[in-house]
């Protein structure tokens, strides 16, 4: 199957195929006389795989250690399981950073008589940080 099929049928564009490869995410296509690529039904299921872990906010690293384990048929779920915590808390993180993005900001917003006035709490704040 060619480029356009596998982008087609796995949901990741030609040009993040074509990235992923660059980067060893995944194995090189084998290549035609014409210098085409080729690639084997499997690279369906491999892109679909890294498609849902880049959904689920995992990091080009983490998502090469999830093909390691999930290729591993030696691993143990344990392995698998801590990295998804890990991601988890740091997820959590960063949901509590945006909360307080969020809480600052609607302060701000409250603070703002939006009027013709030309003191703006909103520029004062980015300004100084002092709200």
């Amino acid at each position: 199957m060619n480029i356009g099929q596998l982008a087609k049928a796995s949901g990741v564009n030609s040009k993040l195929i074509r990235y992923y490869e660059s980067i060893g995410l995944i194995p090189a296509a084998e290549r035609t006389d014409s210098n085409y690529r080729i690639y084997r039904p499997e690279d369906i299921h491999l892109l679909k795989f890294i498609k849902r872990s880049h959904n689920l906010g995992f990091s080009i690293p983490e998502i090469e250690i999830l093909l390691g384990l999930w290729k591993d048929t030696e691993r143990s779920s344990a392995e698998v399981k801590d990295l998804a915590t890990k991601h988890i808390l740091a997820l959590e993180a960063k949901v509590q950073e945006i909360q307080t993005v969020l809480k600052t900001l609607n302060l701000l917003v409250e603070n703002c008589h939006g009027s013709t006035r030309s003191e703006c709490p909103i520029l004062e704040d980015l300004a100084d940080g002092h709200l």
